[in-house]
């Protein structure tokens, strides 16, 4: 068995940008710069709604800055 983080999730067709908690799980900023949001890899913690660009990426680097979970698969 393997445990290895989730730091490269495929990336989605949406994907503005991607940057990583404080143990490399990815935390991904997904939409438009009109409407997007951010989701964790880690822990699984997401923006409640759809928000402009430059506060969903003010959102997704103030959890990635403390987040440390990592969501670890089995393969």
């Amino acid at each position: 068995m393997k445990l290895s983080p989730h730091t490269a999730p495929a990336e989605p067709d949406n994907l503005l940008i991607r940057m990583h908690n404080q143990v490399g799980a990815a935390v991904d900023v997904t939409g438009t710069r009109d409407s997007s949001r951010w989701i964790c890899h880690g822990c699984g913690e997401r923006a409640n709604m759809y928000d402009g660009l430059t506060f969903t990426r003010r959102g997704a680097q103030d959890h990635s800055t403390y987040c440390r979970a990592a969501y670890h698969r089995t393969s």
